[in-house]
């Protein structure tokens, strides 16, 4: 009796002790990370930005048209006849390759194979799936796309590494109207 009249004054006495908040490891609020994340990837973008600029700017061959989405394209096969656009949810069928900014094949038309795409509804690349739209049959479009348009800030995972803008040769094969 007088050992757990002990054990309770003692679990009493420790119950009632004031308690210590733990303190951060990191020393830097999550605000400061954040802010310097954002920062750095601004300094990425802005490096991937004249990259691209210096690419267009080489290339006299062909005329660049810059996207309200914030990527490039030139016209391999245009035509000039009005014909309908790919809408949501319309399923296109395309023809593709991606190489790096030096034109470097990285995934060749027999590696990707014919890809059917149903607009807006599917993951695709996201530059990509905005381009389509402005795509008309049978036109063929090379895309810049930097990397936040690409595969983003983590490649890939088998060839495009992290951080990495492409360029893509698109022909436009089809367009079915599944509504």
């Amino acid at each position: 009796m007088k050992n757990s009249l002990l054990f309770i004054a003692f679990v009493i006495i420790i119950g009632c002790s004031k308690i210590e908040p733990r303190r951060p490891i990191n020393p830097k609020p999550s605000t400061t990370l954040f802010k310097e994340a954002i920062d750095e990837s601004k300094k990425i973008n802005k490096t991937e930005d004249l990259k691209i600029a210096e690419l267009i700017k080489k290339d006299s061959t062909n005329f660049y048209i810059q996207s309200s989405s914030g990527f490039w394209y030139t016209y391999i096969y245009k035509i000039e006849e009005v014909l309908p656009t790919p809408k949501k949810g319309d399923e296109v069928l395309i023809s593709y390759t991606i190489s790096d900014l030096n034109d470097s094949i990285i995934y060749n038309t027999k590696d990707l194979g014919l890809k059917k795409y149903k607009i807006d509804k599917e993951d695709f690349i996201s530059g990509l799936q905005k381009g389509i739209k402005l795509m008309k049959t049978g036109e063929t479009i090379t895309f810049v796309l930097p990397f936040y348009n690409a595969f983003g800030i983590i490649g890939d995972g088998k060839k495009i590494g992290i951080n990495k803008s492409i360029k893509s040769t698109v022909t436009l094969i089809k367009i079915t109207n599944l509504k």
